[in-house]
């Protein structure tokens, strides 16, 4: 299981010009080749005059699953210099459509691979990067009178305090990454004095621009 990855942050659409050919790039977070697929139909269907739709894509912690498609562009000039500027990103789970619209000068192979690469690096930047981190949940429970120095510590540390349930004694839920669980137990009994419990709870991931 993945504790960390990189990924697009949202979907986005940019456009570049080339010697008159018109380079409309579409990226998309996708986790499933499905939700690749339907994009990569999707942004044909919006543009079905285009004279190419080249695709590129990665999916799985392991990149598993990755496809090039250079849709009618002579091969290896189009889907192959997409996919590897996603791999060089070091992206995960992201697909990329480049639509061109020919302009009437041909660009020779090294133009095109250069072009539908400089689309991709522009259409990444577009949509911009997120390091996504996976998170417990950890509870730490302590009686009213340590309530003022926990709490105060928790906020001035790295750990997001996501809120805080006041009964018999008092509950603050902290986000703290997987890698961290260890090093947070031990830095909760040296300020609890070993009274804080701790319980691990659900994990999710979070987001950090990057």
């Amino acid at each position: 299981m993945r504790m960390d990855y990189k990924t697009v942050k949202q979907q986005s659409e940019s456009e570049i010009i080339i010697n008159k050919s018109r380079f409309i790039t579409s990226v998309k977070r996708t986790e499933t080749e499905q939700e690749a697929l339907d994009f990569i139909q999707e942004i044909k269907q919006a543009h079905p005059s285009a004279n190419h739709n080249c695709s590129a894509y990665l999916i799985g912690e392991h990149d598993h699953i990755q496809k090039a498609n250079d849709d009618g562009e002579p091969s290896g000039t189009a889907g192959f210099p997409m996919l590897e500027v996603l791999k060089k990103q070091c992206l995960k789970d992201t697909t990329v459509v480049v639509t061109r619209y020919f302009g009437g000068i041909k660009l020779g192979g090294g133009g095109l691979i250069r072009a539908y690469g400089r689309s991709t690096s522009e259409g990444v930047a577009t949509a911009g990067t997120v390091e996504r981190v996976l998170h417990s949940t950890m509870s730490v429970t302590v009686d009213y009178t340590a309530l003022g120095k926990v709490e105060n510590e928790v906020r001035q540390s790295e750990w997001p305090l996501e809120h805080i349930e006041y009964g018999e004694q008092v509950t603050l839920f902290i986000l703290v990454p997987i890698l961290s669980v260890d090093t947070f137990h031990t830095w909760v009994a040296d300020l609890t004095n070993g009274q804080g419990k701790i319980t691990e709870g659900e994990q999710k991931f979070l987001e950090f621009s990057v």
